[in-house]
């Protein structure tokens, strides 16, 4: 899984443990692993939900100031509005390079 490197210290430190992806199918299962930098993180959990549902506590799990700058983000691969279904994926960080 893939973050921008602004996000990546975050990750690293255990800060960021919530992201939003807009995937046509899920790119992470639970369990799953992968390298992020120097650490490596696990997939805790992987929803899909309305983007309306991200709360104030979701968007600082996810290392963003605001809302409209997660859904900026996440909107990456399209355009995303309070309907749009996306991935809500939790994880925790679990070993160092």
């Amino acid at each position: 899984m893939h973050f921008s490197a602004e996000l990546r210290d975050g990750v690293a430190s255990g800060e960021i443990t919530l992201t939003y992806r807009l995937w046509q199918r899920p790119q992470a299962k639970v369990g799953g692993r992968h390298w992020v930098g120097p650490v490596q993180i696990e997939i805790d959990d992987v929803e899909l939900v309305p983007f309306a549902t991200v709360t104030d506590d979701d968007v600082r799990r996810c290392g963003e100031p605001d809302l409209e700058t997660l859904r900026r983000r996440t909107a990456h691969a399209g355009p995303v509005t309070d309907d749009t279904l996306v991935h809500r994926v939790e994880f925790h960080v679990v070993a160092e390079a």
